[in-house]
């Protein structure tokens, strides 16, 4: 039986960065996959293939509305090759998965694929066929969509995300059940190609977990897209017949309302994956949510087993799988790493981008915090109107005695790129009149973080 110093059971982002980060660091390091392409949920059916549909028809809405703005003149009729867009897609995973396992022979990790499961705190049995011992081993095998008791997904016309992606049609009606991030995302796809796309939420807002500012703007926009919301509505109901879908909803007033569709999206969240790994063998503990429980160092209640990414705690993202993935394997080498949780930003890839980092306004209202704001729009730019893309605003949000910044949200073009700048700010805890006094290149949509710094600052943006 082959023992390795780590093994690493689970190929996400989270998973291959810490096989790598332990390799790195002079350990003997295997890794487990059940699939047959590593990257999990993220490189196969999640970050990386939704951001690919999203670009293509994003094209496709650019050429079919604002070419010819540009003095972009196209002959004939513009028309979508979904089978062509879902292949370009295909052919990005492909290359991206292949880039992984390409980092695993650079590192000279071990892949096994096949189910991993605890026999006991020193073995691991793959697919019961074979056995590998371990010193430590990392669990970081994410999650998987959340299905609704009444709305089985039969991945057929009551789909996930995963299915959403590899549809063979452009849904004429498309039902989407919650408006967070997938739901959003998936919904503009499909409605620049020319779906009529419902999203139905049972919150009052869309995007719950970010500031109140940004969500109101971005379903301002949105519903200037053409995508129709229905907020504090409960769905009680999915039914599925003769190629069409039926949903019922409760709304606020406890009124039952029906939509009709021929494809419906459950988006109402994910769940820790935890099957298989027999984890009652070696006695580690989950909470109701499914959980894996851990301490500061990620560790679970068995000493030389760790848990990271989805399986834990935490916003179900990539980059926040990555830096626990990296952190456990820092303390296995004895070093002293650390993650500030509150600075892990998060991001919406609509168009516009939506971006944040820190305390929204509500949280700080909730915590008795008193503060400051700055807001500036985007369309006061120039590089904004130079592009066409002026929807959103830049806010800052800063202690009102220290002024060290508290809170970035960004909507607007590449909001995902420019909330790195705010993250560096507030990890080196600077003041709203840091940013203020730095030089910001003109003209870029970065300059709307510097504007609404000074309006933080002291209310004397320049440009508004």
């Amino acid at each position: 039986m082959e023992h390795f110093d780590v093994v690493v059971i689970g190929s996400g982002p989270g998973g291959y960065v810490c096989a790598i980060r332990c390799a790195q660091l002079g350990m003997k390091t295997a890794i487990v996959e059940k699939y047959n392409t590593l990257g999990g949920t993220c490189l196969n059916v999640g970050c990386i293939p939704s951001k690919s549909l999203l670009d293509s028809s994003h094209h496709y809405h650019e050429a079919l509305h604002n070419f010819s703005t540009h003095g972009i003149e196209i002959e004939g009729s513009i028309k979508v090759d979904l089978n062509k867009m879902i292949s370009r897609k295909n052919q990005v995973v492909e290359q991206t998965t292949k880039g992984i396992e390409y980092l695993m022979s650079k590192n000279k990790i071990n892949v096994f694929n096949g189910i991993g499961s605890f026999e006991n705190n020193q073995v691991i049995n793959i697919d019961d066929t074979d056995k590998i011992k371990f010193s430590n081993a990392i669990i970081a095998t994410g999650s998987k969509p959340i299905s609704l008791p009444f709305a089985k997904i039969d991945k057929k016309r009551i789909i996930s995300s995963t299915e959403a992606l590899k549809l063979k049609e452009i849904p004429k009606k498309l039902i989407v059940i919650g408006g967070g991030v997938i739901g959003l995302e998936l919904g503009q796809v499909y409605s620049r190609l020319g779906s009529e796309v419902s999203v139905i939420e049972y919150s009052d807002k869309i995007t719950p977990f970010m500031d109140g500012a940004v969500s109101k703007e971005l379903l301002r926009i949105f519903k200037k897209q053409k995508i129709k919301f229905y907020l504090s509505h409960k769905v009680t109901s999915v039914i599925s017949e003769n190629n069409s879908i039926i949903v019922t909803a409760e709304d606020s007033n406890g009124l039952n309302v029906n939509f009709d569709g021929d494809y419906c999206l459950v988006s109402v969240g994910r769940k820790p994956y935890t099957n298989g790994l027999n984890l009652s063998s070696v006695g580690i503990n989950t909470n109701d949510k499914g959980q894996i429980e851990v301490n500061d160092k990620l560790q679970t209640n068995v000493e030389n087993i760790y848990a990271i990414g989805d399986v834990i705690k935490g916003p179900m993202l990539a980059h926040k799988a990555e830096e626990e993935g990296v952190l456990v394997a820092e303390i296995l080498a004895k070093q002293k790493p650390h993650i500030n949780y509150n600075l892990i930003p998060n991001v919406i890839y609509t168009w516009p981008e939506v971006a944040s980092v820190g305390k929204t306004q509500e949280q700080l209202s909730i915590d008795g915090i008193e503060f400051k704001t700055g807001q500036f729009p985007m369309r006061a730019l120039g590089r904004a109107r130079a592009s066409m893309d002026i929807d959103g605003f830049v806010k800052i949000l800063a202690d009102k005695k220290t002024d060290e910044i508290l809170g970035v949200h960004i909507i607007g073009a590449r909001a995902a790129d420019l909330i790195a700048e705010a993250v560096t700010a507030m990890e080196f805890r600077a003041s709203a009149e840091d940013i203020s006094r730095m030089s910001h290149s003109h003209p870029t949509y970065a300059e709307a973080i510097k504007e609404a710094a000074l309006a933080a600052t002291e209310d004397r943006a320049l440009h508004i």
